[in-house]
């Protein structure tokens, strides 16, 4: 069978390499529990992965409410309906786009550095001298990276999704002549803290994928400069596709009847 043997090379080299990134995961995560901790290491990367990242995340939640709202006037003012755009965007923003968005931009900033910088350390040798001086490079490297994205995603998310939604009012008052009183209080009504809380989840999920994708390509990247390249493109890549489909599955956990 010509066709059968090719795909059945993919199907094992990626079960293999889903093996391999959830062993990588487990020893990563099992140094959060065991001495020492490395804080300062810990603390430098929840300050480049959340606070650095508010300026593009912030940005591009505030155009997506501002787009949303003016697509959904155009939509819904064909059916009379234009009172409940105030409604879709609070939901839209807090349980899909902001978490999602938010996600991709922090995959191509801080997952692809994260690529570079130890896919660099590996090229230069520097995760091996670690080793030599007894520093586990798991533990150094990894899990303080791994840690910080899983934090520092939902407040990032959070302050995404009151810009984002206030983008939105700002059209809504601003341009299409909504009540602005009116359109904060039907936001306010219509928020649930279901809705809030499947996207700070999601955003814990993202925040550990893009992480844990930056710090795995990294840390196994290929020799010379070629190698951190394409360490660097996986880790966009693999992150980007990954939160798509985590989003559909934890969609499905949190609102399928």
């Amino acid at each position: 069978m010509p066709l059968l043997t090719p795909l059945g090379r993919f199907a094992l080299a990626f079960f293999a390499t889903c093996g391999r990134v959830t062993l990588f995961a487990l020893e990563a995560v099992s140094h959060w529990l065991r001495p020492p901790f490395y804080g300062r290491q810990f603390l430098k990367q929840l300050l480049e992965i959340g606070y650095y990242s508010l300026p593009v995340v912030g940005l591009t939640t505030l155009f997506t409410g501002m787009v949303l709202a003016l697509q959904g006037y155009t939509g819904f003012a064909q059916f009379n309906a234009e009172s409940t755009i105030a409604n879709l965007l609070v939901l839209a923003i807090t349980r899909e786009l902001g978490p999602v968005m938010a996600g991709l931009m922090v995959a191509g900033r801080v997952g692809a550095a994260m690529a570079a910088e130890l896919g660099t350390m590996r090229v230069t040798e520097q995760i091996d001298a670690l080793d030599t001086l007894s520093t586990p490079p798991m533990k150094y490297l990894v899990a303080p990276r791994l840690l910080a994205g899983t934090l520092a995603l939902p407040p990032l998310v959070a302050i995404g999704d009151i810009i984002g939604v206030m983008g939105g009012w700002l059209i809504g008052v601003q341009k299409l002549g909504f009540n602005g009183a009116a359109y904060l209080q039907a936001t306010m009504n219509y928020l649930t803290f279901e809705d809030a809380f499947s996207g700070l989840v999601k955003a814990a999920v993202f925040g550990f994928t893009v992480t844990l994708m930056g710090c795995y390509h990294g840390f196994y990247s290929g020799r010379g400069a070629q190698g951190v390249g394409s360490a660097t493109t996986n880790a966009v890549v693999s992150a980007s596709i990954l939160i798509l489909v985590f989003d559909y599955l934890l969609t499905e956990a949190f609102f399928a009847k």
